[in-house]
């Protein structure tokens, strides 16, 4: 089997599609202990909580640092992921890897056309279509293999 083509020589861009990182995601055994330590210990935001039954996870996301009294800059954002059942990709991670670093999530504007682009220099992506993912964005991943050993997670922001 050969490497995917990485080059964008002929290819099309991938920059219009890729904004920025949108998050970094944590797997944690016990979120209620996860949010305790990263808003009593390190003083981060706790901004959205829920529980994604289709990702068998619940999870919060926790802004890093103080908010933007003017409203403009997005804060660094922590996903913290904790399993709902013990079948759930993060609680498989969890018994693999332990606690940590799970997946690298960068922020598109249009899905459908980096996932195209992607599988067209040979990465493979996890679902043949987007999946619903936190806040009702749009999810993808790129296979740890194609990506290094990194999960990447394409996010398409809800609305």
């Amino acid at each position: 089997m050969s490497e995917p083509s990485h080059e964008t020589a002929g290819g099309e861009a991938l920059a219009p599609f890729l904004l920025s990182v949108d998050h970094v995601g944590l797997a944690v055994p016990d979120l209620d202990a996860a949010i305790a330590f990263h808003r009593d210990v390190l003083g981060h935001r706790v901004v959205h909580e829920e529980t994604n039954a289709e990702q068998g996870v619940r999870e919060a996301m926790v802004a890093v640092g103080p908010a933007d009294p003017h409203g403009g800059d997005q804060p660094t954002m922590l996903q913290l992921l904790a399993p709902t059942d013990p079948g759930s990709p993060i609680a498989r991670f969890l018994e693999r890897h332990g606690p940590g670093l799970q997946q690298l999530a960068y922020r598109v504007n249009d899905l459908e056309a980096a996932s195209a682009v992607l599988r067209g220099r040979g990465l493979r992506l996890l679902y043949d279509q987007p999946r619903r993912g936190t806040a009702g964005s749009r999810i993808n991943f790129i296979h740890p293999k194609d990506a290094g050993g990194v999960l990447v997670e394409l996010v398409e922001p809800a609305g």
